[in-house]
């Protein structure tokens, strides 16, 4: 096992953590279908023996190089990494306005959000991912991520990741009597998701004796994962990250 602090200390010297020194995928953009509409991808395999494989969620302004970085730092650790297109190749809105209006009729779309995930995951199955899977995501993906897990319509997932994501549960909607592990990271200080949020999915997983982490971050704002943004926090980013890394050492 490589200590998980350790190695991201290794991947931060290297400029792979900053997203400050460019960024040159390691892996491949994938091109794939659902219906009549096109979607691209992108898979980073593991390097040596892949120890298990990461689907993951974009936030709201879509795949790119966020999560081709972060699926290039899970292959390092010996990891199949897939992330997946909910928005349809080439729109990546740049906006804030289009970027609200692309999550929002996914938001509104809950059976249309699920299909584009599970149709990331046969993707990634098509790439000959290795066995044993943990869907994670970051912000608008955190939430999705979540939807997922309270639908209990992907197979043989071993665990579920959000990254300041949305975690209040819609309307209508309930968590099954089973769900596998889940890790909550959450910044303190989060506006746009509060602290009633987290408390309220507390109340939820502890009804069905649900197995969940919640890691909370002090002063941490909304999105302090990004690189290069005014958001971002390293010290919450690092933790953050060493947590999830041991998550998929438990559950992968």
């Amino acid at each position: 096992m490589r200590p998980a602090s350790l190695s991201f200390a290794l991947l931060a010297s290297l400029g792979l953590a900053t997203g400050a020194h460019g960024f040159t995928p390691a892996g491949s953009d994938i091109v794939y279908e659902v219906g009549d509409d096109s979607f691209e991808g992108y898979y980073s395999p593991a390097q040596g023996d892949a120890r298990g494989t990461v689907l993951i969620v974009h936030d709201w302004d879509g795949l790119g190089d966020y999560e081709r970085q972060r699926a290039d730092m899970l292959a390092e650790q010996g990891f199949d990494a897939f992330a997946v297109d909910l928005f349809g190749q080439g729109n990546r809105p740049e906006s804030t306005e289009a970027r609200q209006a692309a999550t929002r009729a996914l938001y509104s779309d809950r059976e249309r959000m699920r299909e584009l995930t599970l149709a990331g995951l046969d993707e990634a199955h098509e790439q000959e991912v290795a066995e044993g899977v943990v869907i994670m995501g970051y912000c608008f993906g955190g939430a999705v991520a979540l939807e997922l897990a309270r639908s209990g319509e992907a197979d043989n997932v071993a665990g579920y990741t959000s990254f300041h994501g949305g975690l209040a549960t819609p309307e209508g909607q309930t968590w099954p009597e089973a769900v596998p592990p889940l890790l909550i990271a959450h910044g303190g200080a989060d506006t746009s998701v509060t602290m009633e949020d987290l408390s309220g999915l507390v109340e939820e997983l502890e009804a069905i004796e649900a197995t969940y982490t919640m890691e909370i971050y002090s002063g941490a704002p909304h999105g302090f994962t990004e690189f290069d943004s005014e958001r971002y926090q390293e010290r919450a980013d690092q933790a953050s990250w060493s947590a999830f890394l041991a998550f998929l050492e438990e559950v992968l």
